[in-house]
């Protein structure tokens, strides 16, 4: 029985082998998907269990100069991919309905294939999201759909550009999602540069509204091939995943809106209506951290004059 499974999953493994396009074998972690598996697990062990062990008895790192360089590298960078999506289909020649994988070695193919393969890289990079996290000691932010986004994304991103690397209305997604991490990690970036660029943080809530457009944009697109007539897409399958996906991603993010903003369970407590004696001031609005984490219950509070490590110290 043993010996039965592992020829059928070496025969798999063997089509696949010889089904992945020959326009990007050469390029890094495409030979096979054995590589980018053992890192996307060693990234689920690391934050559920070597990070939190490591940091038990540590101080949180204090990682704002190294963040702000990744964040505002991540803007340029996505913003390059964005580029080269428009360049190579989505502002030249598609129509935004039936787009076809081109199997052609044409300069817009090729760039096509780079394109898919450099959004493939990035979400590599993104991991370092939550290693900041966990070295920063923000447990409550390494949840459920964040690790889940994280690993299983570029896990199935590599058969898609394994199978189908030149577009077509699959990659579709990938461009809409670099769009959306232009504008996230510009918040990112802002808000680990300090309170000072408190002020300019004022659209964080927002930052939900703009990823649930983004799923039901990519649904909507999507779903055109279901009423059309006749769409001869040469993977079928990654449509019906796109599709899931969409839906799927969609109901967790609005699942956040609705605990995040509409119950209040992630925001902070206002404690304005509080009488303020002996000369106590307190800070109303929420301080912002690295990577988009508001502080909360964020109060600050001085008595004669004195504060020590966030309690009150009196004279």
């Amino acid at each position: 029985m043993f010996q039965e499974v592992l020829s059928n999953i070496l025969k798999i493994y063997d089509y696949i082998l010889k089904r992945t396009d020959a326009r990007v074998r050469d390029y890094p972690l495409m030979q096979n998907p054995i590589e980018m598996t053992f890192i996307l697990l060693g990234y689920v062990i690391f934050v559920l269990y070597v990070g939190p062990r490591y940091m038990t008895n540590r101080k949180p790192f204090h990682l704002n100069a190294a963040m702000i360089v990744y964040n505002f590298s991540m803007v340029a960078f996505n913003a390059y991919i964005v580029y080269e999506f428009l360049m190579s289909g989505w502002g030249t020649t598609y129509t935004w309905r039936c787009d076809l994988c081109d199997p052609s070695s044409s300069p817009e193919a090729l760039r096509m294939v780079r394109a898919a393969w450099l959004f493939y890289f990035s979400k590599y990079i993104e991991l370092l999201d939550t290693v900041f996290f966990v070295l920063r000691k923000k447990h409550s932010q390494v949840t459920f759909l964040h690790i889940f986004h994280h690993s299983v994304l570029p896990w199935t991103w590599w058969w898609g550009i394994t199978l189908t690397p030149a577009g077509g209305m699959g990659s579709f997604h990938a461009m809409v999602n670099a769009c959306v991490h232009v504008i996230m990690y510009t918040y990112y970036g802002l808000a680990a540069a300090g309170p000072r660029f408190q002020k300019y943080l004022w659209w964080k809530k927002y930052m939900t509204a703009i990823q649930l457009i983004q799923f039901v944009l990519l649904t909507v697109h999507i779903s055109q091939y279901y009423f059309m007539e006749k769409c001869e897409y040469q993977v079928p399958i990654f449509i019906h995943l796109i599709l899931i996906y969409g839906i799927f991603f969609f109901v967790l993010f609005s699942n956040f809106w609705i605990q995040a903003y509409i119950k209040g369970k992630r925001l902070p407590a206002s404690t304005e209506d509080k009488p303020k004696q002996n000369g106590i001031t307190t800070v109303i609005e929420p301080v912002v951290v690295a990577n988009g984490k508001h502080l909360e219950n964020g109060t600050v509070q001085y008595t004669n004059g004195f504060a020590h490590n966030g309690k009150v110290k009196e004279v």
